[in-house]
């Protein structure tokens, strides 16, 4: 099991409901194919550094998990049929990634 870390951006077009669908869609596809989902962060509608698809902001969503690397192409392959998705990236963390992404929650969680 590799440790990765997604983060996508969606439409701004889309409404409330259509964005929680998409988000939970994409989470049940990754814990239906073996996943162990980390932490989830919804970032909010932000300003995009350069226009993608005629639009100047989306709503940008990370995925923190562990899952076979085989998955991650099956992943990649549903992010491009689905045109609620404008941008992707996936990254995998190694042991420094993933202790500083730790810390990052634990801040995060202590100011909230």
């Amino acid at each position: 099991m590799n440790h990765y870390e997604t983060v996508f951006i969606l439409n701004p077009v889309l409404s409330e409901d259509q964005i929680k669908e998409t988000v939970k869609k994409y989470e049940d596809f990754l814990v239906s194919n073996g996943a162990k989902m980390v932490s989830k962060e919804d970032w909010g509608l932000k300003k995009l550094a350069y226009p993608i698809q005629n639009k100047k902001s989306g709503f940008y969503h990370l995925f923190e998990y562990t899952v076979p690397g085989d998955v991650i192409n099956q992943l990649e392959v549903e992010f491009k049929r689905d045109e609620r998705f404008m941008r992707y990236l996936t990254v995998s963390l190694d042991k420094h990634a993933v202790s500083w992404a730790e810390r990052r929650r634990v801040k995060l969680k202590q100011k909230a």
